[in-house]
């Protein structure tokens, strides 16, 4: 879901800065979309990576495998509630933004599922060492 919302995050970037052009003046707008662009372009990018580390962890039960998922999903479960309250619903009636909400809440409860709670393959391997 990382990758996904990484690459939702790149596609709506040119979006945003039509929107910009669009919805403010010449001048505004060349001061704007500049600033918007590096946002986006770095966010979208670092989530792909954040993605892969996360999903290339998750089938392990080591320790570094554990640090990575988990420290992903509590921060990836700080975002809906972060987003709402710095942006409030104002933004909820453009579809892109709610699309990428809803990425966000899924990845959020998905990841913090798999990081916290364990597999039924890794609780009997666990019973089987006992």
């Amino acid at each position: 879901m990382l990758l996904l919302l990484g690459i939702v995050h790149l596609v709506a970037t040119p979006h945003i800065a039509a929107l910009i052009r669009h919805s403010a003046s010449q001048g505004a707008g060349d001061n704007l979309i500049p600033p918007m662009l590096l946002n986006h372009i770095l966010v979208g990018v670092l989530l792909l990576p954040l993605g892969f580390l996360t999903f290339y962890a998750a089938p392990y039960s080591d320790r570094w495998a554990q640090v990575i998922v988990r420290t992903t999903a509590l921060t990836v479960a700080t975002l809906p509630l972060t987003l709402l309250w710095l942006m409030g619903f104002r933004y909820f009636d453009a579809p892109l933004f709610v699309v990428g909400f809803l990425l966000v809440v899924a990845a959020s409860v998905t990841l913090l599922l798999a990081a916290f709670t364990k597999s039924r393959a890794t609780a009997s391997a666990e019973t089987a060492h006992s």
